[in-house]
């Protein structure tokens, strides 16, 4: 085969991905494309396939370092993603979804560790991997002296009482793009599942908040502050390139 053009190898690379739902790593992409083409030097074909995700944002994702997926493959979408429902003590049925945004202005207006915040839940970005229920930054803003690091601070909220480890599980995964991170949990949790999720919470930094299933006055409470810790920066700004992709608006209240 006669040495291909930049957008030759780069139609035949979004071709090889495709044929790989599962996901081809870069080396194994650019190893293929180099045995159809071996006329072409390395150096071309590296600088036509390096960065696919950001040339056809909309078509290849990289949802980790050096792997190419198709964006309909890369969002995990065996998650079935649902609104729990749950029936408050008072009889009244509540879903999950009705505290998000409560959450999302107690975090802001009372605990006061974000400066923007919105809810966002499992409808936007469908991964069991980085969709919190709640997404904040803490940023300075222009009267600050001084300034600092954009922060993300996310949160996952469970009206399941019986759901302390899946959320806690979540929070930690949430780390990889978050500076903080909280679990939100009902106070009717069981003694013995409270105990070990403040441990827990404890032992990893993440921070526990207990609040009542009532939709109109849930009573957040803080029992274990969230601790800040530095996130992995490939995460965060694969989490940014996902969150702008699902939802501009929500993107550029964060982050503009």
């Amino acid at each position: 085969m006669p040495k291909q053009s930049i957008q030759e190898l780069r139609k035949r690379a979004k071709a090889v991905i495709a044929e790989n739902p599962e996901g081809i790593r870069y080396t194994a992409l650019r190893a293929q494309i180099s045995a159809e083409s071996p006329e072409t030097p390395g150096n071309t074909i590296h600088n036509a396939i390096w960065n696919l995700q950001e040339i056809f944002p909309k078509e290849i994702a990289k949802p980790s370092r050096g792997l190419f997926k198709p964006v309909n493959c890369a969002g995990d979408e065996s998650v079935v993603v649902g609104d729990t429902e749950q029936v408050a003590p008072t009889g009244q049925k509540v879903l999950e979804s009705e505290f998000y945004e409560p959450f999302a202005q107690w975090l802001k207006n009372d605990l006061d560790e974000v400066t923007d915040v919105a809810p966002l839940g499992g409808s936007i970005m469908k991964s069991k991997w980085g969709t919190p229920d709640v997404i904040g930054v803490y940023k300075p803003l222009a009267g600050n002296l001084i300034k600092f690091p954009l922060e993300i601070v996310s949160a996952e909220i469970k009206i399941d009482p019986h759901a302390p480890v899946v959320a806690f599980g979540q929070a930690i995964a949430y780390r990889l793009f978050s500076s903080k991170t909280y679990v939100a949990m009902p106070t009717k949790l069981m003694d013995e599942d409270l105990s070990r999720l403040e441990s827990l919470c404890m032992l990893f930094g993440v921070g526990l908040v207990l609040f009542d299933l009532d939709k109109s006055n849930p009573k957040f409470q803080i029992r274990v502050r969230a601790q800040r810790f530095s996130p992995d920066m490939f995460y965060v700004n694969e989490f940014a390139d996902r969150l702008k992709l699902y939802d501009a608006h929500v993107f550029e209240e964060l982050f503009g």
